[in-house]
Formats: C-alpha cells, structure tokens, sequence
C-alpha cells in the first residue's frame, strides 16, 4: 500500500470513533506511556500537544512537568521545519498558524543532545518501529537531529498496520505504545 492511501485508510477508520471514545482511549495509552522506564527515567522529554484526531496529550504534559521533567514541544516555522520550545503551563501556549493547534511561545530550545526521549504522532505504525506522519515530514527532519533520544510513537490500535510503507528519509521508533 502507498502512503497516501494508508493515510487515507487510517482517517476513515478515525472517523468510526467518536471524540469521547478517543478520549477513553487516549487515557489508557497516556498511562502506558506516563508508566513506561523511559520516561520515568528521562530528564528532557520531547511530546506534542496533540490534534483532536490524535492520542490526547494535553494533560500529559502538565503531568510530567509536574514530575519535574523539562518538556519541549514542537513549533512549526516557514510551513516546513520544527522549532522547539520549553513548556512550562498552559499560559506558554497560542493557536498556531500552520494546523491551528495550540503551540508553545515559551523560549526556543536548542540544546538538542539533552533530549533524552522524544514522544511521537503518527498516523500509522508497524511492529518494526516504522511511522508514517502526515506527509511533510517535519519529525523526520527534527528526529534526524537528535539521534540519542529515544523515540516512541504512540497510537490507538486501530492506527497500527502490518506494513508501514518506508524511504530512507523515515525515522525508525525504538518503541510504539499502542
């Protein structure tokens, strides 16, 4: 399957649930991933703050600041590049321009070799780590940078698919929470 139909798939079978039952949904996974060894141990954690149609992780990210984790968010610039910044609450966040999502204005992250785990979107994921965002490849690119970190994609079980279709530009996930 091409990536534009996998795509395609996943926003149909998205369609079958309603926000509600998204949100029990995401409140399961949250825990897994809020649970997991990696993040418990992190000291800088990349999240994002998540569209309606993704895994919601607006209260996690108030969670681990609570934990005292430093929590970097992701901006998007020039309609192409990921810029990241540090969160510290709810106040530190606008409507951004590119997907009206809301995105932190707090000051510009750069020291890229102390994120330690990065937590990613995607719209599909196999069992191989393999992800497949929404086509314009801003974590690809951003993931590119920090190849210390640890990344796990996280998704609802109907996003995961046998095959992810990949080119040498994709980042591999060492983990996907599902």
């Amino acid at each position: 399957m091409l990536k534009k139909e996998l795509r395609k798939d996943i926003r149909e079978r998205k369609r079958q649930f309603t926000s509600q039952k998204l949100s029990e949904l995401s409140l399961m996974l949250i825990n897994k991933l809020l649970a997991n060894e990696k993040i418990k141990k992190a000291r800088t954690i990349l999240m994002y703050y998540s569209m309606p149609d993704e895994v919601d992780t607006h209260n996690a990210v108030d969670t681990l600041v609570t934990m005292g984790k430093k929590v970097l968010l992701p901006v998007v610039i020039n309609g192409e590049e990921l810029e990241i910044r540090e969160y510290k609450d709810k106040n530190d966040l606008r409507e951004g321009i590119a997907y009206h999502i809301m995105e932190p204005i707090g000051k510009k992250y750069e020291d890229y070799k102390n994120i330690d785990v990065a937590v990613v979107p995607g719209m599909s994921f196999d069992n191989n780590g393999n992800r497949l965002g929404r086509g314009k490849g801003y974590y690809d690119r951003f993931l590119s940078q920090i190849p210390q970190a640890y990344k796990i994609g996280i998704c609802f079980n109907f996003q995961k698919t046998d095959v992810v279709p990949t080119d040498e530009t994709d980042i591999k996930m060492d983990e996907v929470i599902c």
